[in-house]
């Protein structure tokens, strides 16, 4: 059985369902999911889509369907007993069937488990009871489990396997009539805006993006070309909501759909919301810079939850600041454009950040995930 809640667990458990049969073809599979668990051959017994909520309200909403799925799934186990069960993140979810499965004698393999380490520490000892094995993606969650009783191990980063560009610079130019002259880039520079990919993020941080834009380009002497990649889940209606068009007008200013590895690849330098795109950014050997914004009584809330000393993935993985971090009030467009301006002119302190950017690379190992992953499945079999 294999039960996953949200998009990127339902790509990445597809990926390791593919793996484990082909290492071993008479594997059957049956779970909760979504549209790439089922092209994997895996029979859905209830759909990922109507547990995958963030927030109480959203929650206390989808109770029904949370216990629906609770019911579906516990009467699988304890009808069919299936040889391992294999949870992918949704932790309070999987946890509690987990708890059923241990009693069945069923063993447990956890896949891309919570982050534990930042927040809600206490969740450690009940994953150390209720698993057989993790696999962790981040290359320090293997010490902080095993240290804490868990048997973890490092798999590597799924996005080690798909993070890739596969048009150069110049060719991106050209793709995306952004040159002056077919195959020349007269000295440009790209500094992509990468806001974020939901709605509060481009209202909290797109606005402050522009107008460090704007105050970049006065402050520069080049050619400053500002890339936007529009995001599956926003509109173009809520990037011009926040001052899009306007700015368009002012600055040489492009919106572009799809292309996103290609499009982080050919930058100079970026401005990033943080999230697992400073990894994207970092496996593409692109400079950052990361910012933050939250709701103030969500970051309140959040001080008092959360015990970390970085935000950002690069730095968490370097455990050192690689990339500039600027949070809550930090995050202005003074700041961004100061921080991106040092970058573009100081060519030292630009090579500084790429040296660490290649360290952040080396720690993440190599790509094959999904085939580490398979096989610690593959052992509790």
């Amino acid at each position: 059985m294999i039960v996953t809640g949200e998009a990127s667990g339902d790509l990445h458990g597809s990926n390791l369902v593919k793996a484990m049969r082909q290492k071993c073809s008479d594997l059957s599979f049956a779970g909760m999911g979504g549209e790439e668990l089922e092209a994997a051959g895996v029979e859905i017994l209830f759909d990922a889509k109507k547990v995958s909520v963030v927030g109480v309200s959203e929650v206390v909403s989808h109770l029904a369907d949370i216990f629906a799925a609770q019911r579906i799934l516990r009467r699988f186990l304890a009808e069919k007993r299936p040889d391992l069960l294999i949870i992918i993140d949704l932790p309070d979810f999987n946890l509690m069937l987990a708890k059923a499965a241990k009693k069945l004698g069923i063993p447990v393999f956890y896949y891309i488990c919570p982050q534990v380490w930042a927040w809600r520490s206490g969740r450690v000892k009940t994953i150390a009871e209720r698993t057989d094995r993790v696999g962790v993606i981040l290359p320090f969650e293997e010490k902080y489990l095993k240290d804490r009783g868990v048997e973890a191990e490092y798999v590597g980063h799924p996005l080690l396997d798909s993070v890739h560009a596969d048009l150069s610079r110049a060719e991106f130019l050209r793709k995306h009539s952004l040159t002056h002259k077919e195959g020349e880039d007269d000295g440009c520079r790209l500094i992509g805006l990468l806001p974020g990919s939901r709605s509060k993020e481009i209202a909290f941080l797109l606005p402050t993006f522009l107008q460090a834009a704007e105050r970049l380009q006065k402050n520069s002497k080049q050619r400053l070309i500002f890339l936007l990649p529009l995001a599956s889940t926003i509109s173009e209606e809520e990037l011009n909501a926040q001052g899009l068009r306007e700015y368009q007008q002012k600055l040489d200013l492009h919106v572009i759909r799809g292309d996103r590895y290609n499009l982080m690849a050919a930058c100079d330098a970026v401005v990033a919301a943080s999230g697992t795109v400073t990894l994207e950014l970092a496996l593409l050997n692109t400079p950052m810079v990361v910012t933050y914004r939250l709701a103030p009584l969500t970051y309140f809330l959040g001080t008092l939850l959360i015990d970390i000393k970085y935000f950002s993935l690069v730095n968490l993985i370097a455990e050192r600041e690689v990339v500039p971090e600027l949070l809550q009030k930090e995050v202005c467009p003074e700041n961004i454009a100061d921080q991106l301006q040092g970058l573009l002119e100081d060519e030292s302190k630009m090579q500084d950040m790429l040296n660490g950017l290649a360290g952040v690379r080396n720690l993440m190992g190599g790509p094959g995930a999904s085939v580490k992953a398979a096989d610690l499945a593959l052992k509790l079999l």
